[in-house]
């Protein structure tokens, strides 16, 4: 059986850690329980010096040394596989996750280091590469979902790996592997009372992907979304609107946490999930009421809940948790259920209270349900947590203005992220050259850039440069109308040929009748 280390890259250099790795929890699990042996070294929890790594890779004469995550962490995986060939050359280095996903062979070409990566959704594929190297065969051509190195450089794409269909058949993730004392440290996050007193939160995924479109954003293979193409004379992925909705069973999401409970002493659960309301509206909407009633009848209601009092951690018995939801999916009897069950805060990706800009990004939302949302979800008594973004390809002053009159309407504050073109979004697909061309060609120096959408990358507004979106979203923090309104009189004024004016003093004219 082989000998497996698991590498989880660092992820938000600047920011403390936080999440669980999930998918190397579960993915750990299933190697396991095939009678693998595992080990995992968090080099996210850790923070340690390359030192560290060092002994962790001659540790022992490892068999597989898999790392993997999203594009975000481009950086840190690049350090791992190279230090990983030069000090483990015996070891088969498997990458898997959305970073090779949304461009499986720009990743191979760019880390040579790595043998095979997982393409998709990893359950089935990677257990099949261990199969294989037990049985001393790597001829990786056969096996589905994997893309793999030739002797002489080459990189193939094979036909996918057919997605698991019931999810109930995965084992819990394997926490047990992970520094819990560094992640319970960081339990607290400002969306709620509750969730800032966290004293020992754990992530949970119930579902997988989303039957939304939205142009922003990607599910990387986990969805139904992706397809395969020729492209260049080989085999490449693309992604579509097409979807797959799947969702664990109530009752085992709700054993789940049980288990959670019971073994690590949980007091908090956060749904990584992209979408909760989706997965409920696509079971009839009957999977959040079962869950939450479920959550009640196993004794997880939290004891401030049942008995109507103020949280109190050190006293509050059960489990209050967090998670997704969408502004025109929810209502007012679920929020209710689920606010009883120890639901504690929902994050809605209102992105924008421009009808304009929302008819443009595929969310099937306006700004009417994403103030009823907002509405509804206080009244029920859980806290609304609204995500936006600023940049967008046709963000204007006018759209601006719409945000800024909303959150002054509805009494909240907000950052908003920046729009960004990550790899495997529709955005990514549309405005590729453009992106490329903000980095002199250079693909790499794009993805080593990307990062948690708190800072411009790649600008993909028709009207704004980098400069101009810090600028206006630092005016729009502020609540500054009056400095947006001058800046786009100046605005105008400089880029005559978008009015329709002939010279700046037409231009100045426009603005003073507009």
């Amino acid at each position: 059986m082989a000998k497996v280390l698991f590498v989880n890259p660092v992820i938000r250099e600047e920011d403390d850690p936080r999440h669980v790795p999930y998918g190397i929890a579960l993915l750990a699990a299933i190697v396991v329980r095939e009678g693998h042996r595992v080990q995992v070294y968090d080099a996210n929890a850790w923070r340690a010096s390359d030192a560290v790594l060092a002994q962790v890779l001659k540790a022992d004469r490892w068999d597989v040394v898999a790392v993997g995550g999203i594009t975000t962490a481009y950086r840190s995986i690049k350090h791992i596989v190279a230090m990983a060939r030069a000090l483990a050359p015996q070891a088969l280095i498997v990458a898997g996750g959305g970073f090779v996903t949304s461009m499986p062979h720009d990743i191979m070409r760019l880390m040579p280091e790595i043998d095979v990566s997982v393409v998709g959704e990893a359950f089935v594929s990677f257990v099949e590469v261990l199969r294989r190297l037990d049985a001393a065969n790597r001829d990786w051509a056969p096996v589905r979902g994997l893309v793999w190195r030739d002797p002489a450089g080459g990189s193939h794409l094979n036909p996918e790996q057919p997605l698991l269909r019931d999810l109930d058949l995965l084992p819990y993730p394997a926490w047990e592997f992970f520094p819990l004392d560094i992640y319970f440290k960081n339990s607290m996050a400002l969306f709620s009372e509750e969730g800032m007193l966290a004293r020992r939160r754990l992530d949970v995924n119930a579902s997988y992907g989303c039957s939304l479109i939205c142009r922003f954003c990607f599910h990387l293979g986990i969805a139904g979304d992706m397809e395969q193409v020729e492209r260049d004379g080989e085999r490449d992925v693309t992604f579509t609107y097409k979807r797959v909705i799947r969702y664990h069973s109530p009752r085992y999401v709700v054993s789940l946490v049980k288990y959670a409970r019971e073994r690590f002493g949980v007091d908090f659960i956060a749904f990584l999930d992209e979408n909760l309301m989706t997965m409920h509206q696509s079971s009839g909407k009957k999977w959040l009421t079962e869950i939450a009633r479920l959550w009640i009848d196993e004794g997880l209601q939290p004891q401030c809940v049942r008995e109507g009092v103020p949280h109190d951690p050190a006293r509050c018995s059960g489990v209050h948790w967090g998670g997704t939801s969408h502004a025109t999916l929810v209502n007012r009897e679920l929020l209710s259920l689920l606010k009883q069950s120890g639901c504690a805060h929902l994050l809605y990706g209102y992105e924008s209270f421009s009808g304009r800009v929302l008819k443009t990004i595929g969310k099937g939302a306006t700004p009417e349900t994403n103030e009823r949302s907002l509405r509804w979800t206080l009244e029920a008594g859980i806290r609304p947590i609204p995500n936006q973004m600023v940049g967008f390809p046709d963000e204007d002053f006018d759209s601006i203005r719409d945000n800024v009159l909303a959150w002054n309407r509805l009494g909240l504050n907000v950052k908003p992220f920046f729009a960004t073109p990550y790899p495997g979004t529709e955005w990514y697909q549309k405005y590729k050259s453009r992106i490329l061309r903000q980095y002199g060609g250079d693909l790499e120096a794009f993805l080593l850039d990307l990062g948690d959408a708190t800072r411009v990358t790649a600008v993909i507004s028709q009207k704004f440069n980098a400069v101009e979106l810090y600028g206006l979203r630092e005016l729009m923090v502020l609540r500054d109308l009056k400095r947006i309104a001058e800046y786009e009189a100046e605005w105008n004024r400089l880029h005559p040929e978008a009015t329709g004016a002939k010279d700046p003093a037409l231009a100045r004219a426009h603005t003073t009748l507009a």
